[in-house]
């Protein structure tokens, strides 16, 4: 893919990884850069299956690794573990994320947009506005998917004002109603039983490093903790396979109630009392309940991060 610009979130991609992809391939060639294509690291969950569905769009080609100097652009993250393999020798043209920069550094100059919004595409929403670039039906839904999976409808504390204005603007032009398709897509997403416990730790795992030490924190969303925590053992096993294989000081996995806005926590690995200094709670059976806690970014990795 030599002649493409390669434009691709984090592995185990999410809704807003997948959508800000494509909407940015979309944007970039409204722009006049016909090169932009959007691909992606992983499988898709079923929250993001449901919104490509729902436009009838295919899923985006899947790539493994990148070639020394082909040309990217990376969306909704920056640090080159959670990124594509080879990504250290590609040649970055653009970074457009919401999350904090660690890990990251390049041998050129670069466009880099970060800000702390709740989701990537209100980002690339802005951009479409600073631009005075049209949006049509299909980046509005695809948007509009995103900033509903990031923000949990709105009900995350990672919320801003930014993303509530984009969304009533992009529900107005995508003639969807938000709170029926937001709740039916999230909802969606929530559907487990296809997934082996490996299957399921990765489906949305992040992987960290702080000066050396590994760890990673894995969220899947539930509308009922207590049928995720039935599989507790088995997730434990998958668990401690990671931590082993991946030479990880930590695995947390956060099992969070998308309508009750709560977070079940399994910690494990030599670092687990992290998350008990984080929240100041203690583990019991390697488990913790956390009351309104459902954001990776803004809740659960600083508390755990600054303890590691």
């Amino acid at each position: 893919m030599e002649n493409k610009i390669l434009i691709f979130g984090h592995k185990n991609p999410d809704t807003d990884t997948i959508c800000s992809a494509l909407v940015k391939e979309i944007l970039n060639k409204k722009k006049g850069c016909e090169k932009s294509k959007a691909v992606r690291l992983g499988n898709l969950n079923k929250e993001t299956q449901y919104a490509l569905k729902y436009l009838g769009l295919e899923e985006p080609e899947l790539i493994e690794k990148v070639e020394e100097g082909q040309e990217v652009i990376l969306v909704d993250h920056n640090e080159f573990n959670q990124s594509v393999e080879g990504i250290e020798k590609a040649k970055i043209l653009e970074v457009v994320d919401h999350h904090r920069i660690s890990n990251f550094e390049t041998s050129e100059p670069l466009y880099y947009t970060a800000r702390p919004f709740g989701c990537t595409s209100t980002i690339l929403f802005e951009e479409f506005k600073q631009n005075n670039i049209e949006i049509e039906k299909i980046e509005a839904v695809l948007m509009a998917s995103a900033i509903i999976s990031d923000t949990l409808l709105l009900k995350s504390p990672t919320t801003t004002e930014h993303d509530r204005k984009a969304l009533e603007e992009l529900g107005k032009i995508a003639d969807i109603n938000i709170e029926e398709y937001g709740l039916e897509m999230l909802k969606a997403g929530t559907d487990l039983d296809d997934f082996s416990e490996e299957e399921l730790i990765n489906l949305d795992a992040k992987s960290l490093d702080k000066n050396g030490t590994k760890f990673v924190i894995a969220q899947v969303n539930t509308v009922s903790i207590e049928d995720v925590l039935k599989r507790k053992e088995k997730l434990e096993v998958a668990m401690n396979k990671e931590i082993e294989e991946k030479g990880l000081s930590l695995f947390v996995l956060a099992i969070t109630d998308i309508l009750n806005s709560n977070s079940e926590i399994i910690a494990l690995g030599e670092k687990a009392d992290a998350v008990e200094k984080g929240f100041e709670k203690k583990l019991e059976n390697n488990t913790v309940f956390l009351e309104g806690v459902v954001s990776r970014k803004k809740q659960l990795l600083p508390s755990i991060d600054k303890n590691i």
